[in-house]
């Protein structure tokens, strides 16, 4: 129910009544009509369930997330409520703790997303907080505290050339080898047989941090397969430091990944030189952590160091630039080269397809993934004849 009152000479108020039975005004209208006609909305509105309180929408924002326990109520992994909690903490609750929530404008909210970025941060880490913001603002609106969310999506201004996808940096398997071969000399040989692996199976890097022995699958004719399971399949690391194993990026992501020849010779070898529950570790028999393995392997090793005075051991540019997820990006391009059929290469890497065109391949796995190992195989037979090392390669003699 609203109705309307005069609170000036020249100025008129709406009064309206809460669900609770208390009283409510919105003042500053300057005619009987005016106000007669935001009260007849109102009513209006409230018949159709849609009326927001426009006290409502004063709740500071650091209090709608502190009185509903915002972040408690998500269902989201570890990882995702530690990154989530880093940026309530450092962005968004100094910006807009105090900022009532009906005061938070689309405006507002890129002039924020600007300011970000000129303090430095990526442009994918800007995106992330907003989107934040954008998520608490839309739970305000499904709380009706206010009536939608301001937010929207940038149209104006000039274009951003840093937005634009970055290309990822892969390589022939000649110089994943001679890159593995610098991460054995000045890492230790586990990292080379996690890389070389990760090359010729396209595994993600928690999938391969991940794998326990259960899960690897080696047998005397040399076959052999690597189990991500569904459950367990990933190595996961928040951003406190904290390590768990977990499902997979995607439920298409547990499946099966065969293995050439070589590889399961490799892999063989490598599980006699320690008894660590998991296949791949530290030189040291710890959980890898990607931070870690990137500045004491990964960079070195294919940027190289010639920059450097007096290394303890020089290391030649490789790859530089790459990631370890360049690892997965080179597989899929050799597939491409190979020419392995789509709905192979998206079941090896764990991508989505269509059930229909999954049931077709079905028919014909046998010959394509017989291929497909053979392609591999002939890559890394190319690779260990062609590629001349100054440091020792005992570490491969096994393949």
């Amino acid at each position: 129910m609203a109705w309307v009152e005069q609170s000036g000479d020249n100025t008129w108020r709406v009064r309206y009544r809460r669900e609770d039975n208390t009283i409510g005004a919105i003042p500053g209208f300057t005619s009987q009509t005016t106000a007669q006609n935001h009260a007849d909305d109102m009513e209006s509105d409230q018949r159709r369930g849609r009326w927001i309180d426009p006290a409502a929408g004063q709740t500071p924002l650091g209090e709608f997330v502190d009185t509903n326990d915002w972040l408690d109520s998500l269902d989201i992994d570890i990882r995702t409520a530690d990154n989530y909690r880093s940026m309530l903490r450092n962005h968004i609750r100094p910006r807009w703790d105090d900022t009532a929530l009906a005061e938070i404008s689309n405006l507002k909210a890129q002039a924020w997303k600007k300011q970000l970025r000129a303090t430095g941060l990526a442009q994918v880490s800007v995106d992330g907080i907003v989107k934040l913001l954008s998520l608490i603002l839309t739970d305000a609106v499904d709380e009706k505290l206010i009536a939608a969310n301001p937010i929207r999506a940038r149209r104006r201004g000039r274009r951003r050339h840093s937005e634009r996808r970055k290309e990822k940096i892969w390589a022939q398997s000649d110089p994943v080898l001679r890159l593995a071969d610098q991460i054995a000399a000045h890492y230790g040989p586990s990292g080379a047989v996690m890389v070389v692996t990760g090359g010729w199976t396209g595994a993600r890097w928690g999938e391969l941090t991940g794998l326990q022995r259960p899960n690897l699958h080696l047998f005397d004719d040399d076959t052999g397969y690597i189990v991500i399971d569904p459950d367990i399949g990933t190595l996961h690391e928040s951003a406190a430091g904290k390590l768990w194993l977990g499902p997979p990026k995607t439920d298409e992501s547990a499946r099966t990944i065969t293995l050439a020849p070589f590889n399961v010779r490799l892999l063989r070898a490598h599980l006699t030189t320690h008894n660590h529950p998991h296949v791949f570790v530290t030189p040291d028999g710890a959980l890898h952590r990607r931070s870690n393995f990137s500045r004491r392997a990964m960079r070195p090793c294919a940027d190289g160091n010639l920059h450097r005075k007096n290394p303890d051991m020089r290391l030649q540019p490789i790859a530089p630039g790459m990631t370890f997820h360049g690892l997965r990006h080179s597989h899929k391009t050799w597939m491409i080269e190979d020419a392995i059929a789509e709905i192979a290469q998206a079941l090896r890497l764990g991508h989505v397809m269509g059930d229909k065109v999954r049931e077709t391949y079905s028919h014909v796995a046998a010959t394509v993934e017989a291929r497909l190992l053979q392609c591999l195989q002939d890559r890394w037979d190319k690779a260990a004849l062609n590629s001349t090392s100054e440091f020792d390669t005992t570490w491969r003699t096994a393949a």
